[in-house]
């Protein structure tokens, strides 16, 4: 894990990464494949490390993990920015929200594409950057007040990668 606080001026900026819950997916592990196939999930076993990160524990999974590959709508708004899109979920997935200003390693060894909306959802601004750039990144973009919530993403597969909003006080 990364921590770095960006200090802007003297204000430091923070901000909260947060992984998904778990709920909606763990009793789909239960399931059988042809019923995950009728939903149109995949179970899958990572056969490398990186390259299975889990939405969840905001990990990649380690080879023999297994995982679910699904559809999941992250930005479900009511506007034309709603998306969706695939996601991995460990079986082995526990709830993980890093401290305050700290970059998951799965995310710092990626490329980013980063979104910022404003809290109803609309895109305000967007960027590519190194994962460990995600700091600088987000300070720059939360400096906007209009900016609620930013949304980061593998920015090759272009899957959804987490959620990052301001941080406490």
């Amino acid at each position: 894990m990364h921590a770095s606080p960006v200090a802007t001026g003297t204000l430091t900026r923070t901000f909260q990464i947060r992984g998904l819950p778990l709920a909606p997916f763990a009793p789909l592990f239960a399931k059988s494949d042809a019923e995950l196939a009728r939903l149109g999930i995949r179970r899958v076993v990572a056969d490398s490390t990186p390259g299975y990160p889990c939405r969840v524990s905001l990990v990649d999974a380690e080879p023999g993990e297994t995982l679910l590959l699904l559809h999941h709508v992250h930005h479900d708004v009511d506007g034309p920015y709603r998306a969706s899109g695939p996601i991995y979920v460990r079986e082995s997935a526990a709830e993980h929200v890093p401290p305050p200003n700290e970059v998951p390693d799965y995310a710092a060894r990626r490329l980013l594409s980063f979104r910022a909306y404003d809290p109803a959802g609309m895109l305000l601004e967007a960027d590519v950057a190194e994962g460990r750039e995600l700091p600088a990144v987000v300070a720059r973009m939360f400096a906007d007040p209009k900016v609620g919530y930013i949304h980061a993403h593998n920015a090759k597969p272009g899957c959804f990668s987490c959620r990052i909003d301001r941080g406490p006080a």
